[in-house]
């Protein structure tokens, strides 16, 4: 026989078994995919979520808030894993200024 003729039939063939596979795949009917459930995890009793929340809500206010502003520090204190000092921190209150960061140089008391 011909190699021409083997090359339609198989041709023929492969074009046949793609068409009932693809009538086969329309036929069932779509399988529904289960939903995902998010589970999130908020301790009971902290108040710093539902704070920043509401601080999210405020808008450019929130900037002025000084409720905002010591709950963002706390935020980035948890964050950072940086343990809380004593020391209470105004936020109107200009950065302390080391002597050695000054223009000045520091002065010495002569005896």
């Amino acid at each position: 026989m011909d190699t021409k003729l083997f090359a339609r039939i198989g041709a023929g063939a492969f074009v046949a078994v793609a068409l009932t596979m693809t009538v086969l795949e329309l036929r069932e009917e779509p399988r529904v995919s289960p939903t995902e459930v998010i589970t999130v995890f908020e301790p009971d009793g902290d108040p710093l979520p539902g704070q920043l929340k509401a601080c999210a809500a405020m808008g450019e206010l929130a900037l002025s808030n000084p409720d905002c502003r010591a709950a963002w520090a706390e935020k980035r204190r948890r964050f950072l894993g940086v343990e809380a000092d004593t020391s209470p921190i105004d936020p109107a209150a200009p950065p302390a200024v080391d002597a050695i960061a000054s223009d000045q140089p520091p002065t010495t008391k002569a005896n």
